[in-house]
C-alpha cells in the first residue's frame, strides 16, 4: 500500500468524505485516516438525525433532491421556500450577529448546490415529515428552516458515503490516528500516524484537517468552556478530542471564532460518557417547547417558547448544565403528550408518572418537592388562556407576572397523568477552530495561508457563537469539506 498520496484528508466523518470525494473530482489520490475502527467510524456524524438546512425557492428546489417524490406528496405537502435570507436572517440571529459573514455567504449561498452534488454522488435525501412538519388544513407544512434528511439518518449516511468512496477508488483506512503534521520550510507535506503500534509517516501534496473539534475531551472542554464542563456527557464520537486542532495550532495556525461556546443540548441524565450508536441521537429530549423543565430547587429557569426548538435546543444543554446538581426535569400532562417526539419513548430513559402533581413531587429525584407545587400553581395560574393554543406556529400562548414567562405554547398542567423526564447537557461539538480563506487554507497567525493546509467540518472557526441554527453542522461540513478538497487537489494537480 501507498503512503504517499496528492492528498490526505484526516477524519472519517461527512466533512471528511466531501473533501475526499471532492479531491477525487480533482482526479487527486485520496486517503482518508480515520482514528476509529470500523465499527465506530464516522465522526459525530453517524450520531446525527441527519437533518440539513438548505436555502431554497419552492418545490422545484426540493425535487432536485429528492427527485422520486410522489404526486401525492407533492399535492399534500406545502414544502413553502426558505430563501437564502431567512438563512443569513437565522445564522444572524442565533449567533448574536458574530458570525464571520465571509463563511456565513459561503455556507448560504453552496448550500443548495453543494447537497444537489451530494445527491450526484449517491446520496439520498428525503422530506422530513416526522420531525419537521405539521398539517395545517389538510397539508403538511415545514417549519424552522428543516425540510430534508438524509436516509437512515446518520448512520445512512455515513454507510452511503463509505460505499461511494469505495466505488471512487479512494482508501479509507481505520485505526489510523494521526499525530502530528509533517511539514518542510514552506508547506505541510503529510502527517505522522500511529497504527498497529507503530508510528509511521504518509507524505502528501495537502492535507485536509476534518477530524471534529474537541467535545470529547473533558480537559480542553473545562480549559476553554469552563468549570463544570467536564461534567457533561458527550452526545457523539469519543474519538473528537482536537487532535486536528491542536496539531494545527502547533505549527502556527490561527484560532478562530467562539472558543468557550458549544452546541450542547438537553440530554437523557443517565446516559453512557460518550455516544452509544445503538442509541445514536434518542437520548437528546427536545419536546421541551410544549413542557416546562425545573431544576432542583422546584423552580423553572428557562423559557422553554422563547422559539421553534431548532434555534434553542443548541443552548439550552449550557443553561442546564448550570442548574444545582447539572439536571433538570421536563414536565408533561396528557394535553401535550401527542406532540412528544421518539426519543422520548426508547427504553434508556429516566421517567417517572403520577396521578397528582404532589405525588409527581415526590418522585422527582433531587428536587424540593414543597418548591415544585408551589411552581407548578403559580405557572398555571399566569398563562393566557384568551389566546389559542397552536404548536405549529409561534402562538403567542404565553404567562404573565412570572420571573421567567414562557413566551409561547404555555399550557395549564393540569390533566393527569403528570410525566417527568430527567436531563443533563449532552455537548455535541465545539464552536472554537481554525481560521480558513475563501480557499478552505488554513491561515496562520499573521493570517496567511499554511501552504498544504486545509480544513472542514467541526474544527473550522468563525461559523457558529453562542447558538446554532438546527441542522447547519451536517451542512456546513459538505460545503466546507467540498470546498477544501477540491482545492487541496487543485494545488497539487493544477486542475
Amino acid at each position: 500500500m501507498s503512503s504517499d498520496w496528492d492528498v490526505i484528508v484526516v477524519g472519517g466523518g461527512n466533512a471528511a468524505f466531501c473533501a475526499a470525494l471532492a479531491a477525487r473530482e480533482q482526479g487527486a489520490s485520496v486517503v482518508m485516516l480515520e482514528a476509529a475502527p470500523e465499527d465506530e467510524a464516522g465522526g459525530n456524524s453517524r450520531f446525527t438525525a441527519g437533518a440539513m438546512r438548505v436555502a431554497y425557492d419552492g418545490v422545484e428546489d426540493i425535487l432536485k433532491l429528492v427527485p422520486d417524490l410522489s404526486e401525492t406528496e407533492i399535492e399534500t405537502t406545502d414544502f413553502g421556500s426558505y430563501t437564502k435570507d431567512q438563512f443569513f436572517d437565522d445564522m444572524a440571529r442565533v449567533t448574536q450577529y458574530r458570525s464571520d459573514p465571509e463563511l456565513v455567504d459561503r455556507l448560504v449561498t453552496g448550500s443548495l448546490d453543494t447537497l444537489i452534488w451530494m445527491r450526484e454522488k449517491g446520496v439520498r435525501f428525503v422530506p422530513i415529515y416526522g420531525r419537521q412538519a405539521f398539517k395545517i388544513d389538510g397539508k403538511f407544512k415545514f417549519w424552522g428552516g428543516l425540510t430534508v434528511e438524509t436516509v437512515g439518518g446518520g448512520p445512512g449516511l455515513i454507510d452511503m458515503w463509505t460505499g461511494i468512496a469505495k466505488r471512487e477508488g479512494i482508501e479509507v483506512l481505520y485505526e489510523h490516528r494521526v499525530l502530528d503534521l509533517l511539514r518542510d520550510d514552506d508547506r505541510v507535506c503529510g502527517v505522522k500516524v500511529r497504527r498497529d503500534g507503530e508510528t509511521v509517516e504518509f507524505s502528501g501534496g495537502t492535507v485536509v484537517l476534518a477530524c471534529g473539534g474537541f467535545e470529547a475531551n473533558a480537559e480542553w472542554r473545562t480549559r476553554y468552556l469552563g468549570p463544570g464542563w467536564d461534567l457533561a456527557k458527550v452526545r457523539g464520537s469519543r474519538f473528537n478530542t482536537g487532535d486536528g486542532i491542536r496539531m494545527a495550532l502547533d505549527i502556527g495556525a490561527s484560532p478562530f471564532g467562539n472558543w468557550s461556546g458549544c452546541h450542547a443540548v438537553g440530554w437523557e441524565m443517565n446516559a453512557p460518557e460518550f455516544g452509544d450508536l445503538a442509541v445514536g441521537d434518542q437520548f437528546q429530549k427536545h419536546s421541551y417547547p410544549f413542557a416546562i423543565m425545573v431544576n432542583a430547587t422546584g423552580r423553572r429557569f428557562v423559557d422553554e417558547g422563547a422559539d421553534f426548538r431548532n434555534y434553542t435546543y443548541a443552548r439550552y444543554g449550557r443553561v442546564i448544565l448550570e442548574q444545582p446538581g447539572q439536571f433538570a426535569w421536563q414536565i408533561f400532562d396528557q394535553k401535550v403528550k401527542h406532540l412528544q417526539r421518539d426519543e422520548y419513548n426508547i427504553r434508556q430513559i429516566t421517567k417517572v408518572t403520577a396521578d397528582t402533581i404532589e405525588e409527581l413531587a415526590e418522585k422527582l429525584d433531587g428536587v424540593d418537592s414543597e418548591a415544585f407545587v408551589d411552581e407548578i400553581a403559580r405557572y398555571n395560574a399566569a398563562v393566557r388562556q384568551d389566546v389559542e393554543f397552536n404548536p405549529n406556529v409561534k402562538d403567542g400562548r404565553r404567562t404573565e407576572g412570572l420571573a421567567i414567562d414562557k413566551s409561547n405554547w404555555a399550557n395549564t398542567v393540569d390533566e393527569p397523568p403528570y410525566e417527568g423526564y430527567a436531563v443533563t447537557c449532552g455537548v455535541t461539538f465545539t464552536f472554537g477552530g481554525l481560521r480558513i480563506n475563501e480557499e478552505g487554507e488554513v491561515l496562520d497567525t499573521d493570517h496567511k495561508p499554511i501552504r498544504g493546509l486545509f480544513a472542514a467540518g467541526e474544527l473550522v472557526g468563525g461559523l457558529f457563537y453562542f447558538n446554532y441554527p438546527g441542522g447547519s453542522g451536517l451542512t456546513s461540513g459538505s460545503v466546507f469539506g467540498r470546498l477544501a478538497g477540491a482545492s487541496a487537489a487543485r494545488r497539487v494537480t493544477g486542475n
